[in-house]
């Protein structure tokens, strides 16, 4: 956090954004992505490889993740970032939603 010199600082100035604006606005979001009764595991796997990138045993590692633990965390970022992944795991056809990290 910066603070303004005593020089330059006018106390009747009210900053712009509160902290609350400023947290939320830093606060990275996840995809998350769901079990389901539809998708073969080894169609999750090739999923995350293609359309993340993963290597084979990342990819794996998500897909044990969502079949063991009912969902998994595949990516973080911006909210812009994890809509436009969310949306293309609904391209995909997988169940995924996004939220806020924690």
């Amino acid at each position: 956090m910066t603070t303004a010199s005593p020089v330059t600082a006018d106390p009747d100035v009210e900053e712009d954004l509160t902290p609350d604006e400023v947290t939320l606005t830093d606060t990275p979001w996840v995809t998350v992505v769901w079990n389901d009764p539809v998708n073969l595991m080894s169609y999750v796997t090739y999923v995350f490889q293609k359309y993340f990138g993963y290597s084979k045993k990342k990819a794996e590692k998500l897909m044990l993740e969502v079949h063991e633990d009912g969902r998994s965390v595949v990516s973080n970022g911006s909210r812009e970032e994890m809509e436009r992944d969310v949306q293309a795991m609904h391209e995909y056809g997988l169940w995924a939603t996004l939220s806020k990290s924690e």
